[in-house]
């Protein structure tokens, strides 16, 4: 009696046993990342985000799950896309660049977001601050507006004798408080005449240069946007074709033929994006997470450009440059 008593323990044991060993069998959650950006990237910005991804240990399509979103260019859009990423409930939305993180952050409160190269975030009160930025936003800054003197200064070693240069500004993008009067302030310390020319979309382009071209100005400085390093790159063919020499932010507009670009590598604020995706994962709060400034610039030359345009670029600029286009 007592043998069959310890037999039916045994099997109900067994039998209980079952759901824990089956709960506890249970396929984890696979993480959902939306990839917010107002236009289509540069490829090179994706695989960057991808590889950095890897290097945490996460595969795109078996552990972890991309939402991609790429607008038109408009708040709208943009909007309308980031409401989807919030009804597909994802675990975190990346947004490439200042008007994506602030559409994002517009739509929700609840769900990380990690920005990529965000326009002055403290100054436009998307964060409370760069070291504790309170709120569901984190992640890198530009410095497209610090660096604005800066890129003035190597248009100038290229044209020594340059007194009237444009600027090229997309008007909706988030601009830092007394960002244009610290911009024409470095201008006339250099004793350059800045004349700003507004556009919000790639078909305000053509008029731009239009504009640009009456007024005499020779040499532009575009300060830097997502549409201005967008594929096709028309901004460096229109400079092009007006013989304007001109200096980018970006230096994807520099590999696809700009004369000359200076600022943040943004392929490693993509790759860098996959660390605060990470963090987030395993259970930090964007709020807790500091906002990082890019460490590292970039000055790539085209020579093919320069060329071109009849300028010859002084050697001492060149033995700076962290890369020389041939």
């Amino acid at each position: 009696m007592t043998s069959r008593r310890a037999l039916l323990r045994a099997a109900v044991g067994s039998l209980l046993a079952v759901p824990l060993a089956s709960a506890a069998q249970q396929p984890t959650k696979i993480p959902r990342i939306g990839f917010l950006r107002t236009d289509r990237p540069p490829q090179a910005y994706v695989d960057a985000f991808e590889q950095g991804l890897r290097e945490r240990g996460y595969t795109p399509g078996q552990n972890i799950l991309i939402e991609y979103r790429f607008g038109d260019g408009t708040n709208a859009e943009t909007s309308r896309l980031a409401r989807e990423l919030v009804n597909l409930k994802v675990d975190v939305i990346v947004a490439g660049g200042g008007r994506a993180t602030q559409v994002a952050e517009s739509v929700t409160s609840t769900i990380p977001i990690v920005m990529t190269s965000g326009t002055d975030p403290g100054g436009t009160g998307i964060v409370a601050s760069l070291a504790h930025p309170g709120g569901n936003v984190t992640g890198t800054k530009t410095l497209g507006w610090d660096l604005f003197g800066k890129r003035l200064e190597l248009l100038r070693q290229i044209l020594p004798k340059v007194s009237r240069v444009a600027v090229l500004h997309n008007r909706i993008n988030p601009t830092p408080p007394g960002a244009w009067e610290e911009a024409f302030a470095a201008a006339a310390t250099l004793g350059v005449n800045l004349q700003r020319f507004d556009v919000q979309t790639p078909a305000d382009f053509d008029e731009a240069f239009a504009g640009i071209v009456r007024s005499r100005a020779e040499a532009l400085v575009v300060v830097q946007s997502t549409i201005f390093n967008t594929p096709p790159y028309r901004i460096a063919q229109l400079a092009a074709s007006h013989k304007l020499p001109a200096v980018y932010g970006s230096r994807v507009t520099a590999d696809d033929g700009g004369l000359m670009s200076y600022g943040p590598n943004n392929r490693d604020s993509y790759r860098y994006a996959a660390a605060f995706v990470d963090k987030i994962l395993k259970g930090a709060k964007p709020g807790d997470l500091p906002v990082e400034q890019p460490r590292k610039f970039e000055l790539v030359i085209n020579l093919k450009t320069a060329k071109a345009l009849g300028l010859t670029i002084p050697q001492s600029l060149l033995l700076r440059a962290d890369e020389v286009i041939q």
